[in-house]
């Protein structure tokens, strides 16, 4: 939106033409979020304290959560608008990847804002059924890869990379869809899952985001691009500015979530920002580096398959509950230490997941 107008008032005023560039529209737009998030973050929390908008609190998990009932919920609506705001007024609207992204965001929000509602309508942790929960994320993740698809302008678009060995990528073909799928709604889940502690999925959101970034920016840029080895996708660089909407605002957010929280993102920004990560990575072909950036996602959620696979097998629990940073509680550590721990921990890992984009 602002873009057309710089583009418009340069002809007036030469200095506007810096707004034209991705790097000032990306401080531009992390800037931004951010004040949205400062701004209104007050604001939003009372009005869910007055509406009683509480979280609900699971009956089977740590003791030491029950004093967390009541706590303001469906805070990650925040994020979402933040997110929204920024990136209509910083992006280019003409670019289709910008509009997948923001759609497939939005509407995963959706489908956890329904969850979140009826988790407060009927007085429990349950929520939307399983069930209707995949059927919506599939259809938002399957509708998304039928368009990158059907739209891509080239083979690079839908070939699948393997982080190091630089000469091993398979042309997906149509199997590039049910890869969306595989990874927006993973991706969706394991975000979800972490989300159990105050502050430990927001933080490792926004440096996997920044991080991701960082990468579509270089895949949109033809000579970075081509000195990393990385297939060059023309247009994908415009990404980079809702990536840093998405930082200003989880930023923004975490201001407000960290220990002890004042208020939780709630399944409405949780789905949301996971289904974000996942669709970004498909677009710029790191799927498989998100994965190791994403780690303590993937970890998150392979403890609890482990959790249920051992279960019912055996009758036994591999932790002592899931998803595994409750098994660290109940272990006995303090829940900053559990929460700062993970973040370190995703800090390495991103770290080792932009080097590969390097090593190859």
């Amino acid at each position: 939106m602002l873009l057309s107008l710089f583009e418009y008032l340069s002809q007036y005023y030469s200095g506007l033409r810096a707004f034209e560039f991705i790097t000032m529209r990306v401080i531009m737009a992390a800037l931004t979020a951010l004040v949205i998030s400062f701004l209104f973050g007050p604001m939003v929390i009372r009005r869910l304290s007055a509406f009683k908008i509480g979280q609900q609190i699971r009956a089977d998990g740590p003791q030491s959560h029950l004093s967390k009932a009541g706590t303001p919920t469906m805070g990650g609506a925040l994020i979402l608008i933040s997110i929204a705001v920024t990136t209509l007024l910083w992006s280019d609207l003409s670019n289709r990847f910008v509009w997948v992204v923001l759609l497939v965001t939005l509407g995963y929000g959706l489908i956890g804002g329904v969850d979140d509602y009826l988790k407060l309508r009927y007085g429990n942790s349950k929520g939307l059924s399983a069930r209707n929960k995949l059927f919506w994320q599939s259809i938002f993740a399957l509708g998304a890869g039928w368009f990158l698809f059907a739209t891509a302008q080239s083979p690079a678009e839908t070939t699948l990379l393997v982080p190091v060995f630089k000469q091993v990528a398979w042309q997906l073909g149509w199997l590039f869809i049910p890869l969306t799928w595989l990874v927006v709604v993973g991706s969706s889940n394991a975000v979800n899952l972490t989300d159990g502690l105050d502050g430990l999925a927001i933080l490792p959101t926004v440096l996997v985001g920044g991080a991701l970034g960082l990468i579509v920016y270089l895949t949109g840029h033809a000579n970075f691009s081509s000195y990393l080895s990385i297939p060059h996708i023309n247009g994908v660089g415009e990404l980079t500015v809702f990536c840093a909407a998405l930082m200003g605002a989880g930023l923004g957010f975490l201001w407000f979530n960290t220990y002890p929280a004042q208020v939780f993102m709630g399944d409405v920004g949780a789905l949301a920002l996971g289904a974000a990560l996942g669709i970004i990575a498909i677009i710029a072909r790191q799927e498989l580096v998100l994965m190791i950036m994403g780690g303590v996602f993937v970890m998150e959620t392979v403890s609890v398959i482990m959790q249920v696979v051992s279960f019912k097998l055996t009758g036994r629990r591999i932790f002592r509950m899931a998803p595994i940073h409750h098994h660290f509680e109940l272990k006995g550590w303090p829940e900053p230490r559990v929460i700062v721990r993970f973040w370190i921990i995703t800090v390495i890992l991103v770290l080792i997941g932009l080097a590969t984009l390097k090593v190859r």
